[in-house]
């Protein structure tokens, strides 16, 4: 009995483990496995209109980042108490509260990128990360666990964000976050940054040919298709 009693304490503290190897999957899945743009074919809309340079793709992913995270932590203390048959608007109030809050935010410390991003930040409100999230993660899980759920996603949307607004800068503009990165010597031997680049649809090709490599490297998720 007292081994039992033993081996029952370990598995209840190795369950109870901050950053236990089936939390940290919470973080690592959507990296790659599970990501929530090229797997979740999620929040695509801002992953095309605004990859045209890298850093408003960083403010983006911030603001997602908070949103997710934060709204994952608050329905996950207050699931018990939302009537289910309300818990969808319950949901869009507290995303669109600190979607607010972002936006107010990047008015005051940053409004020309708060310009730059327009409409987009709004759209937070209706991005299928964060509702998809709270709805399919958080009002079932407890705060932790729902604060690295909504880390992991916010993530993998950001990580894709910003590889794909890199290419794009790159060979559209020459420069990355602003710094020049293509040599003045390569322009003078007749190089010309392809204006393609910055157009809406390369976005798209870029974003195709990341889900192309993704699945060449990774085959499980050509048979989970």
């Amino acid at each position: 009995m007292s081994t039992e009693t033993t081996t029952a304490k370990v598995a209840k503290k190795e369950k109870e483990a901050l950053f236990s190897a089936k939390r940290m999957k919470l973080i690592t899945d959507p990296l790659n496995d599970n990501n929530p743009v090229t797997v979740q074919v999620l929040g695509i809309c801002s992953a095309l209109a605004i990859t045209v340079q890298v850093k408003p793709s960083l403010f983006m992913f911030g603001g997602v980042l908070f949103v997710v995270t934060l709204g994952n932590v608050i329905v996950s203390l207050i699931r018990n108490l939302i009537p289910s048959r309300v818990r969808i608007i319950a949901q869009l109030v507290i995303v669109a509260a600190l979607v607010i809050i972002v936006d107010l935010l990047l008015k005051a410390y940053a409004y020309d990128m708060s310009k730059q991003l327009s409409v987009f930040v709004g759209l937070i409100i209706t991005n299928c990360i964060v509702m998809g999230r709270l709805e399919a993660f958080a009002m079932g899980n407890k705060w932790w666990p729902s604060l690295l759920d909504g880390v992991g996603n916010a993530l993998g949307y950001g990580i894709l964000l910003v590889l794909v607004a890199s290419v794009r800068e790159i060979f559209g503009s020459g420069t990355w976050l602003g710094f020049q990165v293509i040599p003045q010597a390569v322009y003078d031997m007749g190089y010309v940054n392809n204006g393609l680049m910055i157009l809406p649809p390369m976005a798209l090709i870029v974003v195709g040919l990341i889900i192309w490599i993704q699945r060449a490297k990774n085959t499980k998720l050509i048979e989970a298709n």
